[in-house]
């Protein structure tokens, strides 16, 4: 099977995977003890949406896109407000043209002691394996847009 994330990053089902990691992080930073994301299915760490494979398929327009564009009601929006705002962390000027993938959505939730592990890394293709690494690498105190291209 081939698959690239690239044509699929911030449709429909990476909004609601992402949305609850983002909730289950926060819960998990709740308790002052550190803890570990192991990431079995890590992809690239930050997704182009003005690349030649998000703009094949446009999916992430009804994903993120759309997300982004919603009137949501208060409590939604509230629970929702970590994950739009780890996006649009990724994203200065308010335009939405990158996508990170959970690696680096799960870095920029975490704290310090905390740590993330991609599990695949060592089993990925040099090209997605040196996408992720430099990305997962990086600590959520020093993720930047910059760090990252």
């Amino acid at each position: 099977m081939n698959y690239r994330h690239a044509f699929h990053a911030g449709n429909f089902a990476d909004v609601l995977k992402h949305a609850v990691l983002a909730r289950i992080l926060l819960h998990l930073r709740e308790k002052p003890t550190a803890f570990r994301v192991i990431d079995t299915h890590a992809g690239a760490g930050l997704y182009d949406l003005t690349g030649p494979e998000a703009s094949r398929t446009g999916e992430w327009r009804f994903g993120i896109g759309r997300l982004r564009a919603a009137s949501l009601a208060p409590e939604i929006a509230s629970l929702l407000a970590p994950y739009l705002d780890a996006v649009a962390s990724f994203n200065p000027g308010g335009r939405l043209e990158r996508y990170p993938g959970s690696p680096l959505l799960a870095l920029r939730l975490m704290r310090a002691q905390d740590r993330s592990q991609p599990a695949n890394s060592n089993l990925l293709p040099p090209p997605r394996s040196s996408t992720l690494s430099p990305a997962t690498r990086a600590r959520p105190s020093s993720l930047s847009t910059a760090s990252l291209r």
